[in-house]
């Protein structure tokens, strides 16, 4: 029997709108000419928002439904793709984002703002799939 935690999997899922919102309005508003300071630190928010989402609402999968523990924020994603939690061509995009977590949080000081621009584009349909493909993968198995 496994026991999968709907509430704090709800929770985390529950804010995708909230993150592809806020993704939505900083492209409209990121300048041509670059960021500045306070568009560049809601991005790094953003951005660290949304692998947090991920690497948590993973978590509670790998645990729920009795996964391979994971040895790193990376391997969560692997082993979701591997137990089939999310289609393929998520796998790529995920992982990068998950990567950003050590540059966000540990090597803010050296980070290159302007990088991490191309990903927020994709934020609002990655984190939307992401979602859809987490709850089909609890229906499924709860079937």
């Amino acid at each position: 029997m496994y026991y999968v935690n709907h509430e704090q999997i709800g929770e985390r899922l529950a804010t995708i709108p909230v993150l592809s919102e806020a993704a939505g309005r900083l492209v409209a508003e990121w300048p041509e000419s670059g960021p500045d300071l306070l568009l560049a630190l809601a991005q790094e928010r953003l951005l660290h928002l949304a692998l947090e989402l991920v690497t948590d609402a993973g978590s509670l999968l790998i645990d729920g439904f009795l996964m391979r523990d994971a040895s790193s924020y990376e391997d969560i994603v692997e082993i979701l793709r591997t137990e089939g939690v999310f289609p393929e061509e998520l796998f790529e995009p995920l992982l990068e984002l998950v990567r950003l977590r050590k540059p966000l949080v540990q090597e803010y000081a050296r980070l290159e703002r302007d990088s991490l621009y191309p990903l927020t584009r994709q934020l609002p349909e990655l984190l939307s799939a992401f979602g859809q493909s987490v709850q089909r993968f609890i229906a499924k198995e709860l079937a």
